[in-house]
């Protein structure tokens, strides 16, 4: 018995879609237009995914989740960001060709001026989540599609994305949007607690189970008890705003002192403790604080949370320890070009001659900063970073220059320095400066030029002694002319400028690998080389996101690896080998298919096993024309060996046991 799937409601709100289809008229569109295909070019997409690199890095694991879960129903999952342009998809491989032909792919904008009443669009510009339905698109061309959609906001309220599920409309199932509402949740609560990662954070709920789930609320505050944010649980259950809550501390907003609270983590860490909301609503809670920074200058914690505080903070860092990095000599693994900017930069050892790196996200301009300061007269002082890009306009000022209490709403009681007192006596590193507001660049200016700086709200000038070194991707003097960046800001940072080159015009590839592989923890069983068919892949991509997509790769790679010596072509993700697929076809993958026994998923190594891998039966060198075909094999292979347990085969390969299944049926239709 079929039945045809019903039309479903525009999240309660019948005018949605009226109003959606009165804003696609008014900005000119024709519901008979057929799509045009005009995505990003590949630099320009990988560009922005660059720039919107947080979002995209915690939404990955949560969209591998969501398309599991939906996998086999003719659909996809979409990220996109604020502006509705695609960043990333994943889908079954038959919608695939489905979704290209109305331009659902990476690369292309799906805001409401361009393609009418959809869900990305239009969940964007409501800020709600949105289902848009089969002929409820704008586009004729669109109407083969249901699309689920949620916007996603970062810690601060402000939308920086969508999360989308779209789909062939038989497939419509009305969950689909509560599924895609929870994984917009999940990230916004990774993007949470990313940001505030050395705030005092509090988890609660008034159900004692869902601690630790998507449904707790989750509250930062300052050591002060200043508020910082809540997520969209945390609003929910205090029934208030973000707004209004900025103006509220900790005692008013959980009717406790803070300092009594951290008093009791500090006795019991991970333990419960119950606190009572403004509404009278009692709740149980759990408590976490490891900050550096807030520890040095929190006076008003009790001893034992100061000393727990301090430990948890040494235990975060141990994992980011960039020590052999962290001179000039390091930097320094054999390319040419880099060992001229090296030797230029020491010659300006103990003189505070401000120097401006220039280079393509990724290239390593902090750790060339870093490095600066470390083999400077400076380096028992502080190393002090900012992004400008990373911040709003309205928060650089205050994290810059600082503040005095009462200097705007939400201002912590005793106001705060800011970075450019922070780094007294030692260096300033402001990372992206070409998007820093013209209105900062002209108070930048003055501090430069002075040597004091006057917080927000505040009068008295507070001398500072600093080194100031500057980074950024942008072509400055090209702003200059287009009057978005000052010129003599420009000439105040630009004592010596050098220009870092990208990964793949660098000569030392094999010696970077071996250096970020032996800054792996030593408590770890991951290997500490990569086989030469590796290297020689490595060597055949362009690496558009430079040393950090290498740093990347390698951990992964390491993971999948860990127990064996070298890190082999299987161990790879399969999308950084789908990005080198510019190599030659003749140069396919030389992949040795056998799997060891021990877990791996690894093959390789000498004949005679030397590595210490098992071979059961002779390694299948295979130089398949699409991963899809070497995966398959991949699969086969473990599946036959392990006596066909699916879900032992998905543990092994690290793949879902929906991807293990699809395989088998494809097998199955094909033999």
């Amino acid at each position: 018995m079929s039945h045809r799937p019903a039309t479903p409601p525009a999240m309660g709100r019948p005018d949605v879609i009226a109003q959606a289809h009165a804003r696609s008229l008014e900005v000119g569109l024709r519901a008979s237009e057929t799509p045009d295909f005009h995505p990003l070019r590949r630099l320009a997409l990988r560009e922005l995914v660059d720039r919107n690199q947080s979002l995209y890095t915690h939404a990955l694991p949560v969209m591998e989740t969501l398309h599991a879960q939906i996998v086999d129903t003719q659909s996809m999952v979409l990220l996109t960001d604020s502006h509705g342009v695609i960043l990333h998809s994943l889908g079954d491989s038959d919608f695939v060709e489905k979704a290209n032909r109305v331009a659902l792919c990476p690369g292309v904008s799906w805001a409401e001026a361009d393609r009418g009443t959809n869900a990305i669009g239009t969940a964007l510009i409501d800020g709600q989540p949105t289902v848009v339905h089969a002929g409820e698109h704008f586009l004729h061309a669109n109407r083969i599609l249901t699309c689920s959609c949620a916007p996603i906001a970062d810690p601060f309220g402000r939308t920086i994305g969508a999360l989308d599920v779209s789909g062939d409309t038989r497939g419509f199932h009305k969950h689909t949007l509560a599924l895609v509402r929870m994984s917009a949740q999940m990230i916004e609560n990774h993007l949470f607690s990313n940001q505030f990662v050395d705030a005092i954070r509090i988890h609660f709920h008034a159900r004692a189970e869902f601690i630790g789930t998507l449904y707790e609320g989750l509250a930062a505050f300052a050591p002060d008890g200043t508020f910082l944010s809540a997520n969209r649980s945390a609003l929910f259950q205090f029934g208030q705003p973000l707004a209004e809550l900025l103006r509220q501390p900790f005692d008013a907003l959980f009717g406790v002192a803070l300092a009594r609270v951290l008093q009791q983590i500090a006795r019991a860490p991970g333990e419960n403790i119950e606190l009572t909301l403004p509404s009278g609503v009692r709740v149980v809670a759990r408590g976490e604080f490891a900050a550096p920074r807030y520890v040095a200058s929190a006076e008003g914690f009790p001893d034992t949370a100061r000393a727990a505080a301090s430990s948890s903070a040494r235990a975060a860092a141990q994992p980011c320890e960039t020590a052999p990095l962290a001179t000039l000599e390091t930097l320094d693994t054999g390319d040419a070009t880099v060992s001229a900017i090296l030797r230029r930069v020491a010659k300006l050892r103990g003189r505070d001659i401000p120097i401006l790196v220039l280079g393509k996200t990724g290239t390593g301009k902090e750790w060339l900063a870093r490095a600066i300061h470390h083999d400077s007269p400076r380096r028992a002082a502080p190393f002090v970073a900012l992004n400008c890009a990373s911040l709003p306009d309205t928060l650089i000022e205050a994290e810059l220059f600082g503040y005095e209490d009462g200097a705007f709403t939400g201002a912590k009681k005793r106001g705060s320095v800011g970075k450019i007192v922070q780094a007294d006596g030692g260096t300033l590193f402001l990372d992206e400066i070409g998007d820093m507001p013209l209105a900062q660049q002209v108070r930048l200016m003055r501090v430069l030029q002075e040597r004091t700086v006057v917080p927000l709200g505040g009068t008295r000038a507070i001398p500072v002694d600093l080194r100031i070194v500057c980074a950024t991707h942008r072509n400055l003097r090209a702003m200059i002319e287009a009057g978005t960046f000052r010129e003599d800001l420009y000439y105040r940072i630009n004592g010596l400028v050098v220009t870092l080159p990208a990964l793949r015009e660098r000569s030392d590839l094999a010696a970077l690998v071996e250096r970020m592989l032996a800054l792996q923890p030593d408590g770890e069983r991951l290997p500490r080389r990569v086989s030469d068919e590796v290297l020689e892949r490595f060597a055949q991509c362009r690496w558009p996101g430079n040393l950090r997509q290498l740093a990347n790769v390698l951990r992964t790679a390491s993971i999948m690896a860990e127990g064996a010596e070298q890190i082999e072509l299987e161990d790879l993700p399969d999308d950084f080998l789908q990005d080198c697929g510019g190599a030659p076809a003749d140069a396919g993958i030389q992949t040795p298919v056998a799997l060891s026994s021990n877990g791996n998923g690894n093959g390789g190594g000498d004949g005679n096993g030397g590595d210490g891998r098992e071979k059961p039966g002779a390694p299948v060198n295979a130089s398949p024309a699409r991963m899809e075909d070497w995966q398959a094999t991949l699969i086969a292979q473990t599946l036959a060996r392990l006596d066909g347990n699916v879900s032992a085969a998905a543990r092994e390969l690290g793949l879902a046991r929906n991807t293990v299944y699809r395989y088998l049926r494809r097998s199955n239709t094909t033999h």
